[in-house]
């Protein structure tokens, strides 16, 4: 395995980290007595492998249904000085329940302490306020670190770009969870960011949010030739500095195999990744035409700006993705969370796009006359039943 320093918590953070959302049994507090065995069995057996491989940070999150109580059962087992153990808890409903979610979790897991505490989802300007300001989820955290429950003060985040570089500068923060991979470098100006305050840096489901990697389309497997398409997008991140960590969310032991096949090609990362970006970009002009791809993102409104709340870049470039790559399964879980993402996920489809008049709102697009159209094509190509975030299952 190999190592980067976490920014100033100091940590010798593996490239790779143990993400625990993915092999609970329940996404809901569960008994441990009703556990099963068996599911018991592969969770800790993917802790024991994620060890064997080097990989010492675990991350879990309050919000993980049975995630910790499971966890809980292994930890006390294993050399606490050797591990990082990283959980989460949403700031909603006041410090007194942000303060006993956290000591739930704690006793859950087992231990004494966490040593990151990451705050659990500052997606939106109000939540970010109600974190930094006096008595806010901050002031309760940095009390939980006095009393040595915590050792560094994190968060994890879904929101803007804008959002996240606010929260960052507001240097109360020790890490950052963010998104960034391939197909969305829209953060890239927050991991900057977060290297000017000397932040530890970790890349939130780069495998499934970064395009349901573990299931390519045939189309992608092949642009992506000779990596797997897991290999290629850990090693675009990993290539970059900033970038400390990927989270695997492994469901099972095996699980962790095809990200360890990158550690032999982060040497020289640039010489095979080079030929496979001219690849993917080669596709995209040939598939959406050379204008769209170079501007097709410029002057569209954010859904708070948009009648309906109509997510309009998030639609086109599911779109392109559709389109470019035949990722229609990974667009039509996307897509279909509009609406009901909340503010992990915002704004609506484009369902009900004929409803409204679209051009105001795209005044400072290039492209502002065929865009409806292209929504509503969207729509027919992706639409589809309704989806809900894990959590929410």
């Amino acid at each position: 395995m190999k190592y980067r320093r976490f920014g100033r918590t100091e940590f010798k953070m593996p490239i790779f980290s143990c993400g625990g959302m993915r092999y609970q049994y329940k996404w809901k507090d569960f008994p441990l007595k009703d556990i099963p065995n068996d599911n018991q069995h592969n969770l800790e057996q993917t802790i024991r492998r994620s060890l064997e491989i080097g990989i010492n940070h675990i991350e879990t999150a309050r919000a993980y249904g049975t995630s910790e109580v499971q966890l809980g059962q292994i930890l006390p087992k294993l050399p606490r000085e050797k591990l990082i153990i990283q959980t989460k808890v949403i700031p909603k409903g006041g410090i007194i329940e942000f303060n006993s979610k956290f000591n739930q979790g704690l006793s859950l897991l087992n231990i004494d302490y966490v040593d990151l505490l990451g705050i659990h989802g500052i997606n939106t300007l109000e939540i970010l306020e109600s974190c930094v300001r006096p008595g806010g989820y901050i002031e309760e955290a940095k009390k939980l670190q006095k009393q040595g429950k915590i050792r560094f003060i994190g968060f994890s985040t879904h929101g803007s770009t804008d959002v996240i570089i606010r929260a960052i500068n507001t240097n109360y923060f020790d890490y950052v969870n963010l998104h960034w991979y391939y197909i969305n470098q829209d953060n890239w100006k927050a991991v900057k960011a977060a290297e000017k305050h000397d932040m530890g840096l970790f890349v939130i489901s780069p495998s499934d949010k970064g395009g349901k990697l573990y299931d390519p389309p045939q189309k992608l497997v092949e642009l992506c030739q000779p990596l797997s398409p897991i290999v290629f997008n850990d090693l675009f991140c990993l290539s970059h500095p900033q970038i400390h960590t990927l989270s695997v969310g492994a469901s099972c032991p095996k699980d962790f195999d095809e990200h360890l096949k990158t550690l032999s090609y982060l040497d020289n990362p640039h010489k095979i990744l080079t030929i496979i970006l001219q690849k993917l970009e080669k596709e995209c002009i040939k598939t959406l035409g050379e204008t769209w791809y170079k501007t097709w993102y410029l002057g569209l409104p954010s859904q708070d700006q948009t009648p309906g709340n109509i997510n309009i870049p998030v639609i086109l470039w599911l779109r392109n993705l559709a389109l470019a790559y035949d990722m229609i399964d990974y667009g039509i879980m996307r897509y279909n969370l509009l609406g009901n993402g909340g503010h992990w996920f915002p704004g609506q489809n484009a369902e009900r796009v004929k409803e409204f008049d679209l051009k105001p709102c795209l005044i400072h697009s290039p492209h502002q006359d065929k865009i409806p159209d292209l929504l509503v094509e969207t729509h027919q190509l992706l639409g589809g039943e309704s989806v809900k975030r894990l959590s929410q299952m």
